[in-house]
């Protein structure tokens, strides 16, 4: 008698927990603490739970390099910057040598002052998309003669800019101007313990390769960001954002810089399983179509947040039956996290505990599938910002048998079984139980 099949469904909480920053509104608890959530406590207590650094131990990680880890890809090896990823992912093409950078509508003061990092997260779809026409259409780079660029909306405030020349290979070894993020080497780490609200002129990074070609990137940069800021400032959809008493969208605040796409072996060849993935953000489905997933296309979030998680349960029941795993990436509590809003970040862990896995583990087989929830990486409301803390993890169904905890939280997965673990070891160990 042939041994059935187990798959995998890896679900990823972007940003789920806050490591140890209780909050007094909340009872001296975390969100996740006090939020309501039968189906991942059932998970905690008839699987194994641990805590995972994403990265390693004292790093507070940017989401895609947190994702390349956790799928089991050293990102100190194959990381070329956030820029790339993203831009391949919108569409646009990244050649070696052109310049692709992540992109923030942000609005500005006087100067450089910052008042708001993501235009009060209120920048509709078609008002980005039309600010990003307006830019490709007006702004022309007169720095370096012969140098061009596509400016991509992707999701809310988000966008995405390839830079490139017709002669001269650009280095995306340039400091970012989102001051909010500090570049170390390829990688950039989130300003735990706040930053200046002003943006900065990006520079060549102090360990560069090749200096000469990083200050003529870094040049491009700037001139790209202060042209579009007089754009930006003149355009009629500004100019009526003011009118309703909505911030404007007058700054590109750009970061995570890099001059070719990654080269990652793919999924199959390296654990053996056929993998999927549904993500609603441009990183996570860059990152899964390199590594040879198939992405699903799903709808964008919408305020209605019980039916976008109904569907997706929906589409991970549809999808996982013709493949070996599944890949899914939940955008939901991180966005409290960053706002600092404990209340909204605990009713986002309750929706998606109800809306969506509720009704994924009412219809799966579980001998035959294991569950692996965890997040990508911390985001303390106290903080606003990503930290260095270690996430929640618990992994659930085929041959797994019950540890001793008792729910779902930042402190209980410290005491359970599974210990603490690096992000590159989770999937080696979950391909373990798949394959027994």
């Amino acid at each position: 008698m042939s041994k059935k099949r187990i798959r995998l469904l890896y679900i990823v909480l972007d940003g789920l927990s806050d490591g140890p920053y209780r909050l007094k509104e909340l009872g001296n608890k975390t969100p996740l603490e006090a939020a309501h959530k039968p189906h991942m406590d059932r998970l905690a207590r008839e699987g194994r739970t641990g805590v995972m650094h994403p990265v390693a131990p004292g790093v507070a990680p940017e989401s895609d390099v947190a994702v390349i880890s956790i799928l089991g890809y050293d990102p100190y090896r194959y990381y070329t910057g956030r820029g790339p990823l993203e831009s391949f992912a919108a569409g646009l093409e990244v050649r070696p040598g052109d310049l692709a950078i992540r992109a923030n509508f942000a609005t500005r003061g006087q100067g450089r002052e910052i008042i708001d990092r993501r235009a009060g997260r209120s920048l509709s779809d078609e008002e980005a998309g039309q600010l990003c026409q307006e830019v490709n259409a007006q702004l022309r780079l007169e720095s370096i003669p012969g140098s061009t660029f596509q400016l991509k909306h992707t999701i809310g405030h988000r966008a995405c800019l390839v830079i490139r020349t017709k002669k001269t290979p650009l280095s995306g070894e340039i400091t970012n101007t989102d001051p909010a993020y500090r570049r170390n080497g390829p990688v950039s780490i989130p300003q735990e313990g706040g930053f200046e609200n002003l943006f900065q002129y990006a520079g060549p990074l102090e360990d560069c390769k090749d200096l000469k070609t990083a200050a003529v990137s870094a040049l491009l940069t700037n001139e790209f960001v202060l042209r579009s800021c007089e754009i930006l400032e003149r355009s009629s959809i500004n100019k009526k954002r003011q009118e309703k008493g909505m911030p404007p969208a007058n700054l590109l605040l750009l970061r995570d810089a890099g001059d070719r796409l990654p080269k990652f072996p793919d999924m199959k060849s390296k654990f053996g399983l056929r993998m999927a993935c549904l993500a609603d953000m441009p990183v996570e489905k860059g990152i899964a179509s390199l590594t040879g997933m198939e992405v699903v296309e799903l709808p964008p979030p919408s305020s209605d947040l019980k039916r976008d998680y109904l569907l997706r349960a929906e589409k991970t029941l549809e999808t996982l039956k013709d493949f070996d795993g599944l890949y899914i990436h939940i955008k939901g509590p991180d966005i409290p996290g960053h706002d600092g809003d404990g209340e909204a970040k605990k009713v986002a862990i309750e929706t998606i505990d109800r809306y969506f896995l509720g009704p994924l583990l009412e219809k799966i087989e579980l001998k035959e599938i294991i569950v692996a929830l965890t997040a990508d990486h911390t985001t303390p409301c106290q903080l606003k910002s990503h930290s260095h803390d270690p996430v929640p993890l618990v992994l659930y169904g085929g041959p797994i048998t019950p540890g001793h905890t008792q729910d779902f939280s930042e402190e209980s997965c410290q005491k359970g079984s599974l210990g603490e673990i690096k992000g590159t070891q989770l999937m080696p160990r979950i391909v373990k139980y798949i394959k027994g």
